[in-house]
């Protein structure tokens, strides 16, 4: 089959979970024997490489803005799919994108929508903002021949909000077997620091997870890793509590993979504050690290860790977590090592693939779901 990849960066993955999932996925479709065609973003089209990994590449430029950006990418990729790929199936990745559907179901292209998470919860976005994301949600649930939640609790919600049924299909975990230590530098100890990983938001509650440390009493340093291009208030706000203590590190975005693995897997415990994303891409890189990890105490996150998992509601409790953690090294150690293994058994990206191939096949047999459920609330929240 001919599988378009639609509505992220694209390849080579230096981003996020979509992105990551476009490239594990792409390249095993494409072992498989499957053309597949991934839409990139980018400023340049004449410098874009046109394949990757056996992929091939279709550049394509968008407006730079938080709204507009993925919108205006998706547009350009979508007119491309209708008068030139015209692909046996499509992929689109993000619901905000579900706009786009209506044009590609009129071309006969069957379509299966990752809608990602609850994005429409996120007070980045403005109240026109959660407004189209809302909206959107309703058009994917129309339109799509398939839908894809990579949680339970976001499946649930399709269900509950519009008694639409979804395809659970989670992301996997690459599995680290040995961290390399001289990647860590000569500042950091194996074991002897944490680490928090995320991109600077209210609903990643990155500020709650540096006020937590910085009020425990912790002797191992905080690495935070992340910031946020469209946050700069809420950036600042990091900044001047990790001012206030020279136990924390600020390291900006590292987009060097083997010393952003060194330091999920040279980590005591990884602290994890995503609270909207459904099963979170950097929650599993930390499993597949084995490195224990401290999450806010959300359903999504005790869906991925299980009984393993160490929960925070606030910084207090988080503060409290830090220093058992570093009271009982040997145990911590021992609680990554399980989560690791869960890792091993229940996100592996083989078998995400085998999910998405079937599900391509089944769509380009003529399965759908689009118009079956009419896309309205069943609830007024």
């Amino acid at each position: 089959m001919r599988i378009a990849m639609v509505g992220t960066r694209g390849v080579p993955a230096a981003y996020g979970g979509f992105e990551t999932a476009v490239e594990e996925i792409g390249k095993r479709l494409v072992e498989r024997g499957h053309d597949v065609v991934v839409y990139t973003r980018v400023d340049d089209r004449s410098a874009a490489p046109r394949e990757y990994l056996g992929m091939r590449l279709v550049p394509l430029p968008a407006v730079r803005s938080k709204a507009l950006e993925t919108l205006t990418h998706t547009a350009s990729s979508t007119a491309h799919v209708i008068a030139k790929s015209r692909p046996d199936v499509a992929f689109l990745f993000n619901a905000a994108n579900a706009v786009y559907l209506p044009a590609m179901r009129a071309k006969k292209i069957p379509v299966a929508t990752h809608v990602d998470g609850l994005e429409w919860q996120r007070t980045k976005w403005g109240k026109g903002g959660r407004s189209f994301y809302r909206v959107s949600e309703s058009i994917a649930v129309r339109y799509s021949d398939a839908l894809i939640a990579d949680a339970q609790g976001i499946a649930d919600y399709y269900s509950q909000e519009f008694g639409a049924t979804t395809e659970l299909i989670a992301y996997g975990a690459p599995i680290l077997l040995e961290c390399d230590q001289a990647m860590l530098g000569d500042d950091l100890e194996f074991k002897k620091f944490h680490v928090l990983v995320a991109r600077f938001e209210p609903e990643n509650h990155v500020r709650e997870g540096v006020a937590g440390f910085a009020s425990s009493t912790a002797s191992h340093p905080l690495v935070v890793v992340g910031g946020a291009p469209f946050a700069a208030e809420y950036t600042q706000e990091v900044e001047a509590i990790a001012a206030r203590d020279p136990r924390i590190r600020l390291l900006g975005p590292v987009w060097d993979q083997a010393r952003l693995d060194a330091l999920y897997g040279g980590a005591l415990t990884y602290l994890h504050g995503h609270s909207v994303g459904g099963t979170n891409p950097s929650l599993l890189r930390a499993m597949g690290a084995a490195t224990a990890t401290l999450a806010f105490d959300v359903s999504f996150n005790r869906e991925v860790l299980g009984t393993d998992g160490k929960f925070w509601a606030n910084p207090a409790d988080l503060a409290v977590e830090l220093t058992n953690a570093e009271s009982q090294p040997a145990e911590a150690v021992a609680t990554g090592q399980r989560l690791q293994q869960r890792a091993r058994e229940r996100y592996n990206w083989d078998d995400v693939t085998t999910k998405y191939e079937a599900l391509a096949v089944r769509l380009n047999s003529g399965e759908t779901q689009a118009k079956r459920f009419n896309g309205r609330r069943q609830t007024s929240g």
